[in-house]
């Protein structure tokens, strides 16, 4: 039962309700918790970001439900393909945030990946126009939702593709965020497509959009067998060797939520390891492989660091990787 409030009589009501006394007294935002709403929570990505967040309620979205390590987390079956059930979401979350995982991370019209899928068993073979609809056109019902909701802000998962890709004749090492990227699969279409599409909506409405830009997202398990399978590098990593821990992927998004406030209305960072897959130093690959690319090559770049620099995220919100495929050796 609640106690009564008694106050001297020579004290008057209001003045003490907006005092520093009582207001010291009130939970802040942070110790309340927001409401945050994670779209394609069920996915590898998930399995990591969702334990990152349980100072905060979430409402997981996703078209198939969770694995049993988020089942005790509310979920909503929905697809980002209905609007009807982003505004679904909006209602039953009221979310202040939206960490927007949701995607196609292959180009689901490309004859060779599927292929590749379909041999490998591990996922279905979508209809060819997949990547395009979800990535782009779901991403745009989200956006249409959350505008409407007055959401504040939205993490929407990227990709390195947008300054990074297979075809990229790249002007310098390493890359960074301001490096121009190449268009040549569906996939990177609909992730440069999303970013702009963010940076629009951020523009025209006020929400703010911040895009984490990772490099390979690749799952601790997947890196232990790497690991016990690499060979030495034969030719030139059009990819750069690139790739980042899946639980590096997920802190790089508390970080920014965290860092929300001090954030620009619209940014993207690129999500990198610190290192690449490759087992020989930085300085050697290029020079065996590229030595048109040697003069780019900055002093520090020492050992086998990345070809791929995410000083940009360390200095906004602190991000370091912190984990490498070799560890497992």
């Amino acid at each position: 039962m609640a106690r009564a409030l008694w106050l001297p009589p020579t004290i008057n009501l209001m003045d003490y309700l907006t005092s520093g006394t009582i207001l010291a007294l009130l939970p802040t935002k942070e110790e309340i918790g927001m409401n945050i709403l994670v779209t394609g929570a069920s996915g590898r990505l998930g399995k990591y970001l969702v334990p990152l967040f349980t100072d905060h309620d979430l409402l997981l979205m996703d078209v198939v439900p969770p694995p049993v390590d988020r089942a005790h987390v509310p979920f909503m079956k929905g697809d980002l393909l209905s609007i009807e059930d982003c505004r679904k979401a909006m209602k039953e979350c009221d979310p202040e945030v939206i960490l927007a995982l949701g995607a196609i991370s292959w180009a689901t019209d490309w004859d060779w990946q599927r292929e590749r899928v379909a041999a490998r068993g591990e996922r279905p073979v979508w209809p060819r126009d997949t990547t395009m609809r979800v990535n782009v056109l779901g991403l745009y019902y989200l956006m249409r939702a959350a505008v409407e909701a007055g959401v504040r802000a939205v993490i929407h998962t990227g990709s390195i593709v947008s300054v990074a890709s297979s075809r990229n004749a790249y002007r310098y090492l390493p890359v960074d965020d301001r490096h121009p990227g190449c268009v040549t699969t569906s996939y990177d279409y609909s992730k440069m497509a999303g970013e702009l599409m963010l940076e629009w909506f951020t523009r025209t409405h006020g929400i703010q959009t911040i895009v984490p830009r990772p490099a390979g997202n690749r799952t601790p398990e997947w890196l232990e067998r790497y690991a016990k399978e690499v060979q030495p590098a034969t030719e030139w990593d059009n990819h750069l060797w690139h790739y980042c821990d899946t639980r590096d992927v997920a802190w790089a998004h508390r970080l920014m939520f965290d860092a929300l406030d001090r954030l620009l209305p619209h940014d993207c960072f690129l999500i990198h390891a610190a290192d690449h897959r490759a087992k020989e130093d930085s300085r050697e690959l290029v020079e065996k492989f590229r030595p048109d690319l040697i003069d780019s090559i900055p002093v520090y770049l020492q050992g086998r660091q990345a070809f791929v620099s995410c000083q940009k995220a360390f200095n906004a919100f602190g991000y370091r990787a912190r984990y490498s495929w070799t560890d497992n050796l």
